[in-house]
């Protein structure tokens, strides 16, 4: 390893406004366990399918339908 390094000719990171924010969210425990056996299923962790799910929604603007019978 150097002792320095010049960033001068450096540029900033043209994906960086893409990157994943961490967040706190609140889930109940039985989602969670849907999306993990989902996610093992798949092959992939919960955390990015759970994701890939609300991007999904995000994407085609789907609406939450609060209708109680």
């Amino acid at each position: 390893m150097r002792e320095s390094y010049d960033f001068t000719n450096s540029v900033p990171n043209p994906y960086a406004k893409r990157m994943k924010q961490q967040i706190t969210i609140r889930i109940d425990q039985d989602t969670v366990d849907y999306f993990k056996g989902m996610a093992e299923d798949k092959g992939i962790p919960y955390q990015s399918l759970i994701n890939l799910y609300l991007r999904d929604c995000a994407t085609k603007h789907k609406q939450l339908d609060l209708s109680w019978s």
